[in-house]
């Protein structure tokens, strides 16, 4: 090991999230251009020299988190309209504010959304919002990972108008963003209920002839599930599958009302669900039978949801609340042990978005996703057990360090290359322009 490294991360313990589950108490990393180049005990990494070094200090260095759903400008909206049912905080406030939205006011609600993400430990995030190509845009400046895609639904939208317009902008944002080295194109249609058989049939075969994920929100709460079999007569998991959606490229967000018929059609079309039970205790929408799918085998990611029903991009509050959610539902103890919740904020929530092939997890080759825990605190003393620590433990501000894509993003809490204050001072100023609506 004498190759000249731009990074390297050492003097941790390495939860590699690897296959095997790989610990190393006293490892080390190395980093060149975006890649994992070495990964191993800190002795040995320690022969490469590197034009920077962090030093984990005794901490916890990790692959970063993975955020499967959320709507990163809404921001913008947080605290907006709380304590609310689904539907009316939906139709009655969030519609009407969105309306005022547009593609500078998202631009800049992601990148408050970027760096509270980035500072909490987050490196990836999957967006489902208005004016997309703004919503990449912050991302890569912010130099986040993302996979993105326009809300598309049956009712005119602010930014492109009729459904048509919206698969035409659709198709623009996977041309336009091919390739890149951060942004993923989704295909985004809403819901069973905002979106009709035609609209999401038609945003399938554009998911599934570009090879790009489908990205729906699916069975989220009672009234949905009323709504769609007073429709279809079927539940929504059961209406997507006649119509031919379920697939493995399918992220269904939310699940939280599912019997046993619609968890085997998850199961048997290797359906990805993205877990948000804060959003989901929030809003009272239920909890989701989240253990049930996770003991089928079905592959389970987190979210945060947007900030107007969470009210933050915490992912380890959320790995926290999920574990303790359905301990408490089941009332059994042993279900969502930490190991599990945390591959589900790591390589299964990677999984998810179809990019476990080059992040979640530590590993050669794969590009440089990383974080590192400072714990040396009160409440992280003494530790036995760092997966614990991480789910129970540790919250998004002992995060001391973050690399995306092999680029240093935040060091010694404080971010490098993002001008926080104008950040800000540019959200306060917009929610100026939402409160006189």
């Amino acid at each position: 090991m004498t190759t000249a490294a731009d990074l390297l991360i050492t003097n941790g313990i390495v939860m590699t999230m690897d296959p095997h589950g790989r610990v190393i108490g006293n490892g080390a990393i190395a980093v060149r251009g975006d890649t994992i180049a070495a990964v191993d005990s800190a002795e040995a990494v320690g022969l490469i020299a590197a034009k920077e070094t962090i030093d984990a200090a005794g901490g916890i260095i990790m692959p970063g988190l993975v955020n499967t759903h959320t709507h990163a400008a809404m921001t913008l909206f947080r605290g907006l309209a709380d304590d609310l049912p689904l539907m009316t905080w939906l139709n009655e406030h969030i519609f009407p504010a969105e309306a005022l939205l547009d593609a500078n006011k998202v631009h800049a609600g992601t990148l408050l959304g970027c760096a509270e993400m980035i500072l909490s430990g987050t490196t990836c995030f999957c967006d489902m919002y208005l004016f997309e190509d703004a919503v990449a845009r912050a991302a890569k400046a912010a130099g986040m990972r993302a996979v993105v895609g326009e809300v598309l639904y049956d009712f005119p939208s602010p930014n492109y108008g009729s459904i048509q317009k919206g698969f035409d902008y659709t198709r623009h944002l996977i041309e336009d963003w091919h390739n890149d080295p951060l942004v993923t194109i989704a295909v985004e249609p809403h819901s069973p209920y905002l979106c009709a058989p035609d609209l999401l049939t038609e945003a399938a075969d554009i998911a599934r002839k570009h090879r790009v994920p489908l990205v729906i929100h699916l069975s989220e709460t009672h009234k949905e599930v009323h709504d769609i079999r007073e429709r279809y007569g079927t539940t929504p998991v059961g209406h997507l599958a006649n119509l031919g959606l379920l697939a493995a490229n399918l992220l269904a967000c939310h699940c939280v009302v599912l019997n046993e018929g619609d968890m085997a059609l998850l199961k048997r079309h290797d359906v990805k669900v993205s877990h948000n039970p804060e959003s989901n205790m929030k809003l009272a929408s239920g909890v989701s039978p989240v253990a049930e799918l996770v003991e089928r085998g079905v592959c389970i990611g987190l979210g945060t949801d947007g900030c107007s029903s969470n009210n933050n991009l915490d992912l380890f509050a959320e790995m926290d609340m999920a574990a303790k959610l359905h301990k408490a539902s089941r009332l059994d103890p042993t279900v969502m042990d930490a190991a599990t919740v945390l591959r589900m904020a790591t390589i299964d929530g990677a999984r998810a978005l179809g990019l476990d092939g080059i992040t979640g997890s530590i590993e050669t080759g794969k590009h440089a996703d990383i974080i590192v825990i400072d714990t040396r605190k009160p409440h992280l003393t003494p530790m036995y057990n760092p997966a614990s620590h991480l789910v129970y433990a540790v919250g998004g501000s002992d995060v001391c360090a973050t690399v995306i894509n092999g680029q240093v993003l935040m060091k010694e809490r404080r971010l490098v290359h993002m001008d926080l204050e104008k950040i800000m001072a540019d959200a306060r100023q917009i929610a100026g322009t939402i409160r006189g609506g």
